[in-house]
C-alpha cells in the first residue's frame, strides 16, 4: 500500500536536519518554476546587483540588523 504524503512528512520531520536537508534540495530540485517566474526574478536579481554596485543601495551588516531588531522588540 502507498504510503500518504502525510505519512511521509512525519517521518521526514523525525529526520535528523542533515537528511531533511538532503531531501527538501532533492525535492526543490523536482519542482519546475514557471519559465516567466524565473525570468522576472532574474531581472530582480539583476536589479538589486546594480543598485548595491552603484551605491543607490546601502548594505547593512547582519550582526548590526540583528541588533536594531532586538532593540525594537524590547
Amino acid at each position: 500500500m502507498a504510503r500518504t504524503a502525510d505519512e511521509i512528512e512525519v517521518e521526514a520531520t523525525s529526520l535528523p536536519r542533515p537528511d531533511r536537508e538532503r531531501i527538501a534540495e532533492a525535492l526543490m530540485a523536482t519542482l519546475h518554476m514557471d519559465p516567466e517566474v524565473e525570468r522576472a526574478w532574474s531581472e530582480e536579481i539583476r536589479r538589486r546587483i546594480r543598485d548595491i554596485d552603484s551605491g543607490v543601495t546601502q548594505l547593512i551588516p547582519g550582526d548590526q540588523v540583528l541588533r536594531e531588531v532586538e532593540d525594537l522588540l524590547r
